[in-house]
C-alpha cells in the first residue's frame, strides 16, 4: 500500500507514520473498518456533545442537503441561519444581540478580535492593544496564535505575530496578582479588549479557575471600558456544567465565540455574538465602516440545519440532566485517581476531569503523552494527553460503565509507561 498523501493535524509523521482508519461511529464509540470499537474519551477533540450521529441532527442534515446546500451569505439569507441566530440570542448571556457566522473556533476568535478593533476605530478612539491570559490557546490562525501563549504551538511563526499583553493566570490563592496586572494594563487607556477562556484553559493544560475570579476580571474590564471577549469555543454547550461557562460568574461578555458543540459536533460551524454597541459602531451609510470579514461558506445551510437541530435537542431533551449525571460519574472516578500516588493535581469542572502523571516531565512535548496515547488505544480508549496532563472529556451519552473502562485503561497504561 502506498503512503497516504494526507498531512494530519498536530501529528509528527516521523513518529506516527500510520493512521487508524475509522469507518463508523455511534454514541460515545468509534468503529474501525475491521469492527473494533473505541471509546471516544475526548469527544473527537471536544466537539461531540450528545453523542456521535444523533438521529435528529443526522436527519436535519439529510433533509437540508435535499433542499439548499450552499448560498452566498452576502445579500442573501436562509431560514436555518435565521433560526440558529435567534436561538443563540435566546440562550446566550444577556445583551448579546447579533450573530456573525464563520466556520471554526479559530475564525470565530479572529472575528472577535477584528470586531473589537473595528469598534474602537469606528468610534474614533485609539485603542489597539489586546490582552490575554498566560497559557491561553485561542486557535491556529495568525490573530489567534498572537492571542495565545507563545511556545511550541507557534514558535516557527513568531515573525508574523503581533504583540499581546499577558495577564498572569489566576492561580488559586494568587488571584490578586492577576487582578492587579489586569487593572494596570487596562488603566493605560490603549486596550481594545481582553480575551479569556472562561473557567478553564483547554490546550494550555486544562487549568481551572473559579467563577468569582472570572467575575472580577469582567468587573475590571467594565470599569475601564475594555471589551470583554469570552472564548467559549470549548466551554460552550455544557462542558463546564452550564450551557455557557460565563453563566457561572453571572457575567455578560461584550463578545462571545462559539464553535465545536454548536452543531453537536457533527459538522463545522462557528459564531461570534456581540452587543448592539459593537454592531452599531459598524452600522453606517459609509461603506468604509463595513465589517470586512467572510468565508465562502459563511452560514452554510447544511451546517446551520445541524445547529438548529442541536438547539432543538437542548430545548426538548434532558441534556442538563445528562450533563449532571456525567459530572457525578466523573467525580466518582476522579476520587480514585486522587488517591493514586502515580497521579497528582486531580481536578474537575462540569464534565471535564484532568490530572498529571507524576514525575513524567512538564510541557506539551513531554514524551509520556505519545506513549500513553498508544497504550490507551491498545485498550480501545481514545485520549490525547497534553504532555503529562491526562484529561477525560466524553460525550454526554457516556455511561458509568464507559467511564469505568476509561479510568481502568488509564491505570493499566500508566504502569506500562511509568518513568
Amino acid at each position: 500500500m502506498s503512503r497516504s498523501p494526507v498531512w494530519h493535524p498536530f501529528t509528527q509523521h516521523g513518529l506516527e507514520p500510520d493512521m487508524l482508519p475509522i469507518a463508523r461511529s455511534g454514541g460515545a464509540w468509534l468503529e474501525t473498518i475491521d469492527g473494533r470499537r473505541i471509546l471516544d474519551g475526548i469527544s473527537s477533540w471536544w466537539v461531540i456533545t450528545h453523542g456521535h450521529r444523533h438521529p435528529k441532527i443526522v436527519r436535519a442534515i439529510q433533509e437540508q442537503a435535499d433542499k439548499l446546500d450552499q448560498l452566498i451569505f452576502a445579500g442573501f439569507t436562509h431560514e436555518p441561519a435565521e433560526a440558529v441566530a435567534r436561538g443563540l440570542v435566546e440562550i446566550a448571556p444577556s445583551g448579546l444581540t447579533h450573530v456573525f457566522f464563520s466556520d471554526s473556533g479559530s475564525t470565530s476568535v479572529e472575528v472577535a478580535l477584528k470586531m473589537a478593533l473595528g469598534y474602537w476605530k469606528n468610534t474614533g478612539k485609539a485603542r489597539t492593544r489586546i490582552l490575554a491570559l498566560e497559557h491561553a490557546y485561542h486557535g491556529d490562525t495568525i490573530g489567534t496564535m498572537s492571542a495565545g501563549a507563545r511556545g511550541v504551538f507557534n514558535a516557527a511563526y513568531e515573525p508574523l505575530l503581533f504583540d499581546v499583553g499577558r495577564i498572569p493566570f489566576p492561580e488559586k490563592s494568587a488571584e490578586q496578582q492577576t487582578f492587579d496586572a489586569l487593572e494596570q494594563a487596562c488603566g493605560a487607556g490603549d486596550v481594545a479588549g481582553f480575551i479569556c477562556e472562561p473557567l478553564i484553559l483547554g490546550a494550555g493544560g486544562m487549568l481551572i479557575y473559579d467563577a468569582a475570579t472570572l467575575a472580577e476580571m469582567h468587573r475590571i474590564c467594565a470599569r475601564y471600558d475594555v471589551l470583554f471577549i469570552a472564548d467559549e469555543v470549548m466551554t460552550g454547550f455544557g462542558r463546564t456544567g452550564t450551557l455557557f461557562a460565563s453563566e457561572q460568574a453571572n457575567v455578560s461578555p461584550d463578545i462571545v465565540c462559539v464553535a465545536k458543540g454548536i452543531t453537536g459536533g457533527s459538522i463545522p460551524l462557528a459564531a461570534t455574538l456581540c452587543t448592539d454597541a459593537i454592531f452599531d459602531a459598524h452600522l453606517s451609510k459609509d461603506r468604509s465602516r463595513t465589517f470586512y470579514h467572510s468565508s465562502s461558506y459563511t452560514a452554510n445551510p447544511i451546517a446551520c440545519a445541524a445547529a438548529a437541530a442541536n438547539l432543538e435537542i437542548w430545548r426538548s431533551e434532558p441534556v442538563v440532566a445528562r450533563i449532571g449525571a456525567l459530572a457525578k460519574t466523573q467525580a466518582a472516578c476522579l476520587r480514585g485517581i486522587a488517591k493514586d500516588p502515580r497521579f497528582e493535581n486531580a481536578r474537575q469542572i462540569g464534565t471535564i476531569t484532568a490530572f498529571e502523571f507524576s514525575g513524567a516531565g512538564t510541557g506539551y512535548l513531554a514524551d509520556v503523552a505519545l506513549s500513553l496515547r498508544r497504550k490507551l488505544l491498545d485498550r480501545n480508549v481514545l485520549l490525547r494527553p497534553l504532555g503529562a496532563t491526562i484529561y477525560v472529556m466524553p460525550p454526554y451519552c457516556a455511561t458509568a460503565d464507559d467511564l469505568n473502562g476509561v479510568y481502568a485503561a488509564i491505570s493499566e497504561a500508566a504502569d506500562e509507561v511509568r518513568p
